[in-house]
């Protein structure tokens, strides 16, 4: 297994977690803000 390798996958991995987590949270906050503004 060549190290390099596993190194490139783990650092695309981290980003591609990151970026689905940053997406969820700001659909959670926009339905949040929809939620408030619905309301009234």
């Amino acid at each position: 297994m060549n190290t390099g390798t596993v190194l490139a996958a783990l650092d695309i991995m981290w980003k591609g977690m990151a970026g689905i987590f940053v997406t969820i949270l700001i659909i959670m906050v926009c339905v949040w803000v929809m939620g408030k503004l619905g309301k009234k």
